[in-house]
């Protein structure tokens, strides 16, 4: 039972957060399944610890680390996540039959058609001439929600307001998401995301985004020098797991458009590359490569860290960066020349999200596990100040942060185990399963 000013706190949040649907007609938003924070383990009355994660670790892929049955069965936690539908998840499967998760497919996608757009109404393949319209397309004009649609209003001489896979997109001025769908999502008995519990809603608000529809147009039906877009996603590194969704969302938009009769009239042309993770120089050795392959656009890095320490190099040779995945909010202030866009969502409104539901579970004290890089810290920060200022005390929070490159994480784990909280947030990538095993191994992990 939630107790307190946080409590009342959250009932005032929780209005600017909206619930949207439950998959398959679960629990009422906010609902734990697992057991709220005063509530005992059905055999010896120790207190159960609810578990977070956020979209860096909620996937499947972070199931088959665990072969314990209920391993992660008290888990839940946030991602952006739009309601796909079955075609779209059909068709991504036949370009990989393998795919296990559908994290940031809708979001590439996306990124893909807006960039294709975007050229066709400059009438260049130059992004420094093309970039401007990339928010105006996401807003005003005439409503479309595929390329081939949108390319019909663009080449009748109209302003089209694409609505994409990921739903309307309302890009503010910063060219990020003003408001977005999250995923509420829980882990079953199988170590697998249940999706018959998944819930999902929305954060953020649309009187945020541009109002500013871009230049005037070039003339319909312009032609010019081929499109070439090229990919700096993660095939290997601590967000592999990321990557098989977003190549194949890349793919499926680009066999679209070129389907549609491509950009300019010629065939959007596709290099594709490793982004790795900030471990190692492969995302600056992709990017070299792509930028001598004639690349006028780079869809990725999937990783805040890896895009951060590649956007110089990339909007500095005046080509076009758009991220499916970044979410740390230093780049809504990022001197990026006007050349960087996202498809992801901010993690200031991931962080309200996660706070939410934190809050809705009853939890009154909170450890938070992030990894140290621009998305660990970052939306650990934002989700402490909204806990925070929904009236949970400052000292009922307990924020540690982790190299993702150590050997172990005993004493990470000894600490939050003594700090015994009624809830722990893990933000990590595929560390995150050995964090997760020891926070089992202490009796304050998801384990049911």
């Amino acid at each position: 039972m939630r107790t307190g000013t946080f409590a009342r706190a959250f009932a005032v949040s929780g209005a600017a957060l909206l619930a949207l649907t439950a998959c398959g007609g679960g629990s009422d938003s906010g609902g734990s399944d697992s057991g709220s924070a005063d509530a005992s383990s059905s055999g010896g009355g120790e207190k159960q610890v609810n578990v977070y994660g956020t979209d860096g670790n909620m996937g499947n892929a972070l199931g088959e680390d665990f072969t314990e049955k209920g391993a992660l069965a008290g888990m839940k936690g946030t991602l952006p996540l739009t309601e796909l539908g079955g075609d779209f998840k059909d068709r991504l499967k036949q370009l990989n039959p393998q795919l296990q998760d559908y994290n940031y497919s809708g979001e590439s996608y996306d990124a893909v058609v807006l960039t294709a757009l975007a050229a066709q109404m400059a009438g260049t393949n130059q992004a420094t001439a093309f970039a401007p319209y990339i928010n105006g397309i996401t807003v005003g004009g005439d409503k479309c929600s595929d390329f081939a649609s949108c390319l019909k209003i663009i080449n009748s001489g109209g302003n089209p307001d694409y609505d994409g896979i990921t739903g309307p997109l309302s890009f503010t001025d910063a060219g990020e998401p003003a408001q977005a769908s999250f995923g509420l999502e829980q882990f079953g008995e199988d170590n697998k995301i249940d999706d018959s519990k998944t819930e999902f809603v929305i954060a953020g608000d649309v009187a945020n985004a541009t109002k500013d529809e871009g230049p005037a147009p070039a003339a319909p039906g312009a032609t010019g020098a081929p499109l070439v877009i090229g990919t700096l996603l993660p095939e290997t590194g601590n967000l592999a797991f990321l990557g098989p969704p977003e190549v194949a969302g890349v793919q499926l938009a680009i066999n679209d458009i070129n389907g549609a009769g491509g950009v300019l009239g010629n065939q959007v042309k596709l290099v594709t590359g490793d982004s790795g993770d900030t471990s190692t120089d492969t995302a600056t050795q992709t990017v070299d490569r792509l930028l001598q392959s004639g690349a006028n656009a780079i869809i990725g890095a999937a990783s805040s860290g890896v895009s951060q320490s590649v956007i110089n190099k990339i909007v500095g040779a005046g080509v076009l960066e758009f991220s499916p995945a970044n979410t740390s909010d230093i780049f809504t202030t990022y001197d990026d020349k006007g050349l960087y866009f996202r498809t992801a969502p901010p993690d200031t409104l991931q962080a309200r999200a996660l706070a939410d539901l934190i809050g809705a579970d009853g939890n009154n004290t909170v450890g938070i596990l992030a990894l140290n890089d621009p998305y660990g810290t970052g939306l650990a920060d934002n989700t402490e100040k909204n806990l925070v200022s929904d009236g949970l005390p400052q000292e009922s929070i307990k924020k540690i942060i982790y190299d993702p490159q150590a050997a172990n994480y005993d004493s990470e784990v000894g600490q939050m185990a003594q700090f015994s909280p009624d809830a722990i947030v893990v933000i990590g990538f595929e560390e995150s399963s050995k964090i997760i095993q020891g926070l089992n191994a202490q009796g304050v992990g998801p384990q049911r």
